[in-house]
């Protein structure tokens, strides 16, 4: 037997908040399922596409407290904007994104109505390290901007990035940012220490980025690589100013996040900065 939901607030066309035996509120979410509805009707299962329950009574206050103060077209816009993170990540969200990214974006709108102008100094070190969630990032704002009839920046779309980052990697936001700024202070340290200047739209800036950040995801987590002693005497040896570097900027890591690296990770670096001044040199 199919299983009813009654409704307890439509907010817009595809988004509803309802109940049933099992839950006292959910959000539910599908094509067409608020259309010419109203509190106290019913909606069976099976028209709903995507159901997010918030099982924390904390979290219940406050996306409660979110909703009284953006419109119903607008939650249900935001709610939209999640189940695109949801699908398209494959991924069983954290239910702090409804929480933390709801907040973020009332605010982000907000500001853009009031003429501010939007600043995000990361927006190209994220775009590199999290590319296809940076596409998915495009998607939400562009449906935003679309529904409610807006034109949040590029800039948000760096932020809404790193929400997403931060939700499925099930680290705070503040240190999903506090990466992207070390990875922003190590491009620039190398461009100044090789002399060469990194086109930020090149192949070449993106696969640092991405190497950087991994690096990073290693050491922060602790995690070792396997050594090769007379692999770095030839590389010392052969690439002396790119091994250098590499140590120069390992160590830095090392102290920006408190934990030690495999000295393995030189190696690596080193290859891949050896590459990048080769690329340099053939243009």
């Amino acid at each position: 037997m199919s299983e009813f939901y009654t409704i307890k607030k439509v907010l817009n066309n595809n988004v509803l908040i309802a109940k049933n035996p099992d839950h006292p509120e959910v959000i539910l979410l599908g094509k067409g399922i608020g259309f010419n509805k109203a509190k106290g009707d019913q909606i069976l299962d099976g028209v709903v596409e995507k159901m997010f329950v918030l099982k924390d009574e904390q979290k219940q206050k406050q996306y409660k407290s979110l909703i009284g103060i953006m419109d119903e077209k607008l939650a249900g816009t935001l709610q939209q904007a999640i189940y695109i993170i949801a699908e398209k990540t494959g991924s069983t969200l954290n239910e702090q994104i409804h929480i933390g990214l709801t907040d973020h974006l009332i605010y982000a709108i907000k500001r853009i109505r009031e003429g501010y102008i939007v600043e995000n100094p990361f927006l190209q070190e994220t775009k590199a390290m999290y590319p296809e969630y940076f596409k998915i990032a495009e998607e939400v704002i562009e449906l935003i901007n679309n529904e409610i009839d807006i034109n949040l920046p590029i800039e948000e779309v760096g932020f809404v990035t790193l929400h997403i980052v931060s939700n499925l990697s099930k680290e705070i936001v503040s240190d999903v940012n506090k990466f992207s700024q070390i990875i922003k202070e190590l491009v620039k340290y190398i461009e100044e220490y090789l002399k060469i200047e990194i086109d930020r739209n090149s192949i070449h800036y993106s696969r640092l980025v991405r190497h950087l950040r991994f690096l990073i995801d290693r050491i922060s987590h602790g995690q070792s690589s396997d050594e090769s002693p007379a692999l770095a005497i030839i590389l010392k040896k052969e690439y002396p100013v790119c091994y250098d570097l590499a140590w120069k900027i390992l160590k830095s890591i090392e102290s920006s996040l408190n934990q030690k690296a495999s000295e393995a990770e030189v190696i690596y670096l080193t290859i891949h900065l050896e590459r990048l001044v080769q690329s340099k040199i053939k243009k």
